[in-house]
């Protein structure tokens, strides 16, 4: 099982403003298959990104989430946000939540098979996939299986009709229901900020701080 240690200094702007992460992870985890690599003219293209390694790149990043629901019979839209860190290794990753929508500090732990939720307000949730962990908490939707190969740059391999710049950054792609953008600040090759939208209203906007 994975561990997320850290820390959350105030400041003016965000009250959020270091945070020290450590992933512990046990071995063994499973390589991830990819598509073929594309040549790479210029302008935006269609495809994956070149050189897709065959696992999931390892991380540590830190933010803030902030996600909209659409309206349903008896509720309008609610929107939210969070503070997160987020340690990734391979296809097992960690996250802890601060503020997300009154149930308090809220951990996320994933080890490649099972899911695991824990808050003051909710205790101890599983499930097979921390999306439905997500939604049972928090009412939030969040494509967060597909978030380790967006934060990394990469299309996930359940997407379809991504596009990639010049650059060969991927600047959209879709899953499912999910509409994914990125943006880039200069040259850099990773994303800053990740936007996901549904048809339905439901809205993921995620900034993203990479960690050395």
């Amino acid at each position: 099982m994975s561990t997320l240690l850290s820390s959350y200094k105030p400041n003016k702007l965000a009250l959020f403003t270091a945070m020290t992460a450590s992933v512990a992870i046990l071995s063994g985890c499973q390589s991830l298959k990819t598509g073929n690599t594309p040549n790479q003219p210029t302008g935006i293209i269609q495809g994956q990104n070149t050189e897709q390694p065959k696992k999931l790149e390892s991380f540590n990043i830190i933010g803030k989430i902030g996600v909209t629901t659409a309206a349903s019979d008896t509720t309008g839209a609610q929107s939210g946000s969070a503070f997160y860190a987020w340690g990734q290794q391979n296809d097992r990753f960690a996250i802890e939540l601060i503020g997300a929508l009154g149930i308090g500090k809220t951990n996320i732990e994933y080890n490649g098979q099972s899911a695991t939720l824990v808050s003051e307000k909710t205790g101890t949730l599983t499930a097979t996939d921390p999306e439905t962990l997500l939604k049972k908490a928090t009412g939030w939707q969040a494509p967060i299986s597909q978030m380790p190969y967006w934060i990394s740059g990469r299309s996930a391999p359940s997407d379809s009709t991504p596009q990639l710049d010049a650059q060969n950054r991927l600047i959209s792609s879709v899953n499912g229901e999910w509409q994914a953008s990125f943006s880039y600040k200069g040259n850099d090759k990773l994303p800053n900020k990740i936007s996901a939208v549904q048809a339905q209203g439901n809205k993921v906007v995620m900034t993203v701080n990479h960690q050395k």
